[in-house]
């Protein structure tokens, strides 16, 4: 205790200089727990976006299209699914339920999406289900409920007409002008791409396309064969009866003669995505280390710097009786306190960063970051940088145990 209370003393002599060592232990940590504490929330986040839904099933395409064109409307859909075939899986013996999906189109840069009540009743993120914070579910072909974004940034409420339009542009000129929708519900908010999405009902989507095929409508021509009034569908979600026959059935839809698909199972695809952005996780830590090695450098030069203006103390304090010892013990208590503090306040400023940044990351991405407890790989980050801080300390306390009495004791000029 008296050694770090000596430490302690010193280090408040030395104010400037061990504020700025502090600082750049403090930013190396921030960045270093930070990058881990934010993949953790997004890797959580976007788990947390579908449950209990045992598998995708859409056109034939790659694994992660199918996810993020379905879960997060972050890419185009692989192709269409006949109804015939949504209709004829929907009625598989081990299949509960189903939820099928139209994209396709959008309203000011929003997705919409075409779906049944079953969506309201089934869908599940982080083992909740959706909710309205007003109005309900649309009914009618001519309803659409709006994702909490939508209803703020547009400033949509119950009763409030809209048109919408093709493509996923924010800009379009093939809007739906003869089919306005009518706000039914607001979602509550979810903090998942529902939150930025309108849904609407297959009926009424199929009555918003049928001018295209109307003399005098947006676009003319013949309507495809075998489509003629069958609700358009792009995937559809499945829940099993048993979840042993989950692996079962998504071999058997994968082998569909009838209609190329490709089935997946959510919890799988999320491993696949996260594999494939590894590299960028990897790259991120990398720079991490890096900083958090340039920070404890930096500790290391200043230690090794304030010795030279610091040889007559080390003098007195031998010529007063204290040891070798001591004098690397106060040394390596230095930088051990510098060391701890750096992180301490490295991991206040995370918190800091979190409390300010978290409500605007959500509100502009979608990503819950919550202000959760260190996990088990960020306190074996900040008991590495306390150890290496604490080791590099050595490095200057034995130059000073080398430094003689009398080198001390005769005054620089």
């Amino acid at each position: 205790m008296f050694l770090l209370s000596l430490a302690a003393r010193s280090l408040r002599a030395r104010a400037t200089i061990s504020l700025l060592t502090i600082a750049s232990i403090a930013l190396s940590v921030t960045l270093l727990v930070g990058i881990e504490h934010v993949r953790v929330g997004v890797r959580q986040s976007f788990a947390g976006t579908i449950k209990g839904t045992d598998l995708i099933v859409g056109a034939r395409g790659g694994t992660t299209q199918v996810l993020l064109s379905t879960v997060f409307g972050m890419a185009a859909p692989s192709g269409s699914v006949q109804w015939a075939t949504f209709e004829r899986w929907s009625q598989h013996p081990a299949v509960a339920w189903t939820i099928p999906y139209s994209l396709g189109d959008s309203h000011r840069g929003f997705r919409v999406i075409g779906t049944t009540g079953e969506f309201f009743t089934r869908y599940r993120f982080r083992n909740q289900s959706v909710s309205f914070a007003s109005g309900r579910a649309p009914e009618s072909p001519f309803e659409v409920a709006i994702g909490s974004e939508v209803a703020e940034r547009l400033g949509y409420t119950l009763g409030d007409s809209m048109v919408l339009a093709h493509g996923v542009a924010e800009v379009s000129f093939a809007e739906h002008i003869a089919h306005p929708f009518v706000v039914t519900g607001v979602i509550a908010r979810t903090v998942t791409p529902i939150d930025r999405a309108l849904y609407v009902t297959l009926k009424g989507l199929e009555g918003m396309h049928a001018d295209e095929f109307a003399e005098g409508g947006l676009m003319m021509g013949p309507p495809p064969e075998g489509q003629v009034g069958e609700p358009p569908i792009t995937a559809f979600l499945v829940g099993t009866k048993n979840r042993f026959e989950t692996l079962r059935l998504q071999r058997e839809m994968n082998e569909d003669p009838t209609d190329p698909l490709t089935a997946i199972i959510p919890g799988v695809a999320l491993a696949q995505l996260w594999q494939t952005v590894g590299n960028a996780e990897a790259a991120l830590q990398l720079v991490a280390f890096f900083t958090l090695l340039v920070g404890l450098l930096g500790m290391v030069v200043a230690l090794y710097a304030s010795l030279e203006s610091r040889r007559r103390e080390m003098a007195i304090l031998r010529a007063v009786g204290a040891g070798p010892r001591t004098i690397v013990g106060l040394l390596v208590a230095e930088s051990a306190l510098l060391a701890f503090t750096g992180a301490l306040a490295g991991v206040a400023l995370v918190y800091a960063l979190l409390a300010v940044a978290a409500g605007p990351i959500e509100a502009r991405y979608g990503l819950a970051l919550a202000m959760r407890p260190l996990g088990q790989i960020e306190w074996l980050y900040l008991a590495s940088v306390v150890s290496a801080g604490t080791l590099v300390g050595v490095l200057p306390a034995w130059k000073a145990y080398r430094a003689s009495l009398a080198d001390g004791l005769s005054v620089q000029l």
